[in-house]
C-alpha cells in the first residue's frame, strides 16, 4: 500500500467514525460522511464536487448540506468567479459542539419548564378544593415538591447552557495548549 492509499484509508476511518457518531447531533450517517469528507478538504466544495467524491446523488448532498448548515457544522463561502454555491466544514469543533448542544438543550429546557409551571399552577389551584381527601392533598403536596425540585434542576441546566454559550465552560474544563 503506497502513501496515498494509506492517507485515504486514514481519512476514511475517521470519516466513518464521524458518520457513526453524527446521530448525537441529530443527523443521519450520510451527513456525517459528507462532513468528514469536507473536513479533510482544504478548499470549499460545490454539491457536484461532493456528489462525485462520495458517489451520492446531488439531491442527497443538498439535503445533507442543508442539515449540516442548519446545525452550523458547515458554512457557505464565496469565491470570486464561482457561480455555484460553495461549502466548507467549520473547523472549530468546540464551537460546533456548543452551537448544537445549546440549541437542542435550550429547546428541551424551555419545553420542560413550560410543562412543569403549568402543572404547578394547576396543582396549586387544586389544593384550594375543599372536597379533597387528606390522602389526595398529601399526594398533591408531594408532586408540588417534586416539580419545585425539577425547576431547580432546569435552572441549573439553563446556567450550564449559559456557561457553554459564554465560553465560561473553558474556565472549568480548559482547552489543551497546542503542543506543536
Amino acid at each position: 500500500m503506497d502513501a496515498e492509499e494509506k492517507l485515504e484509508k486514514s481519512r476514511k476511518r475517521v470519516t466513518e467514525s464521524i458518520a457513526q457518531n453524527i446521530h448525537l447531533y441529530g443527523l443521519p450517517p450520510s451527513a456525517g460522511r459528507q462532513f468528514g469528507m469536507m473536513f479533510f478538504e482544504d478548499r470549499p466544495l460545490t454539491l457536484d464536487d461532493m456528489s462525485a467524491k462520495l458517489g451520492m446523488s446531488k439531491t442527497s448532498m443538498s439535503t445533507s448540506i442543508r442539515a449540516l448548515s442548519d446545525g452550523k457544522l458547515v458554512e457557505r463561502v464565496w469565491e470570486k468567479g464561482v457561480r455555484k454555491d460553495l461549502y466548507k466544514a467549520k473547523e472549530d469543533w468546540y464551537q460546533i459542539f456548543i452551537d448544537m448542544f445549546t440549541v437542542q438543550w435550550r429547546r428541551a429546557v424551555s419545553l420542560h419548564i413550560s410543562a412543569v409551571r403549568k402543572s404547578l399552577r394547576e396543582l396549586r389551584e387544586l389544593k384550594g378544593d375543599e372536597s379533597l381527601t387528606e390522602e389526595l392533598l398529601l399526594e398533591i403536596d408531594s408532586d408540588i415538591e417534586k416539580l419545585d425540585y425539577t425547576l431547580n434542576y432546569y435552572d441549573w441546566l439553563d446556567r450550564l447552557i449559559d456557561a457553554f454559550e459564554d465560553h465560561k465552560i473553558f474556565d472549568l474544563v480548559p482547552l489543551k495548549e497546542d503542543e506543536n
